[in-house]
């Protein structure tokens, strides 16, 4: 007979039993051994039906193909840029997966994305540490304008997005930022005022720093709340 032996949101441990039985499928980070299902990572359990993941409490990013993730131009050359997106390896944006107008041999890249500008992609092909191709084709995805950017740990995204957007979303709320989270850590955000940037920094700071506690979403709401009506 199948037994769950963690609870959602439980803190636990390289080598430590999840789940007994054939009932239950591993995610990401959890393996099979025999008729148990094994953690490989320091993380918090994550449950979805029968399948049970651990979402880690640190590790760098990895890339994954359909990734959103926020980079830097740092190399601009006849048919794309190079872009860091905080993997030791730069990825490719070329010209025909950067924008469906037509753009001439030879012009000067530079003129749509330059050296220093940050961008929003998806990673559309992985095929190895060193060939990571992007997209600029796809909804929300963009050149990033003025505003703040901030990293927090790659490992830390999913508490600071929360289930289906909530948590990010109670943050623009209270704050009024439009804010783009990169699932590789890095951040952008913009408010009309600079008070309400920081309070939206603040946030985030204090979810990425409490997200292995529980009831993480009614803190954050009480704190919000609290300075919000300090601003």
């Amino acid at each position: 007979m199948s037994k769950l032996l963690v609870q959602e949101k439980e803190i636990v441990v390289p080598g430590q039993d999840l789940a007994e039985g054939m009932d239950y499928l591993p995610g990401e980070d959890v393996i099979r051994d025999k008729d148990k299902l094994v953690s490989t990572k320091l993380g918090i359990v994550g449950l979805s039906g029968r399948l049970v993941r651990i979402v880690p409490l640190n590790g760098p990013y990895v890339p994954k193909r359909g990734d959103l993730v926020i980079g830097k131009i740092v190399g601009v050359g006849i048919g794309g840029w190079r872009v860091n997106i905080g993997w030791p390896f730069e990825a490719n944006l070329s010209v025909k997966d950067a924008t469906s107008d037509f753009i001439e041999k030879g012009s000067d890249l530079s003129k749509y994305f330059n050296y220093g500008d940050y961008i929003i992609v998806e990673i559309v092909n992985v095929a190895s540490s060193k060939i990571i191709d992007l997209s600029m084709k796809g909804p929300g995805l963009r050149k990033l304008g003025s505003g703040r950017l901030i990293t927090i740990p790659a490992t830390k995204v999913p508490r600071v997005i929360g289930k289906q957007g909530s948590m990010i979303s109670l943050v623009k709320d209270y704050t009024g930022c439009k804010i783009s989270v990169g699932q590789n850590g890095i951040i952008w955000l913009k408010g009309d005022e600079p008070k309400k940037e920081l309070l939206a920094i603040k946030a985030i700071n204090k979810i990425e720093n409490e997200s292995h506690i529980s009831g993480l979403t009614d803190r954050m709401k009480e704190f919000l709340e609290r300075e919000k009506n300090g601003l």
